[in-house]
């Protein structure tokens, strides 16, 4: 399984970017995905996950508010749109798929898998 993020970039406070996952699993419809990020120096950290029919969202205290995640199973695709960005917000963000299908994938970066490189997004003025 593939996934390819894209959509980040040079933003500055207060701004907003959509970033999009796009996946090359024929299954992608079963399964979880969740966002994260790592910042350099840090651990990768959980934003938020959606579940395979998209009904139940959870998002990190961090972003509650200000990114909302969707998806598209017929483009078998993930998006996170961020709102209100701050400069803290600066990371390199991935996009995970959950272990297992039908399953949620949890807050811990050890319950997906699949990663591909990220996008990074910088927020600065």
């Amino acid at each position: 399984v593939q996934l390819q993020a894209s959509g980040g970039g040079l933003v500055e406070p207060g701004g907003s970017l959509r970033l999009s996952c796009e996946s090359s699993d024929s299954d992608f419809h079963k399964y979880t995905m969740g966002w994260f990020r790592q910042a350099p120096g840090k651990e990768r950290e959980f934003l938020t996950q959606i579940t395979w029919s998209g009904r139940f969202k959870q998002y990190a205290d961090s972003v509650k508010g200000r990114f909302t995640v969707s998806r598209d199973n017929d483009a078998k695709s993930v998006y996170l749109q961020m709102e209100s960005l701050k400069p803290e917000d600066t990371a390199v963000y991935f996009c995970g798929r959950a272990l297992n299908p039908y399953t949620y994938g949890g807050d811990s970066a050890g319950g997906y898998n699949s990663w591909g490189q990220g996008t990074l997004v910088t927020v600065s003025s």
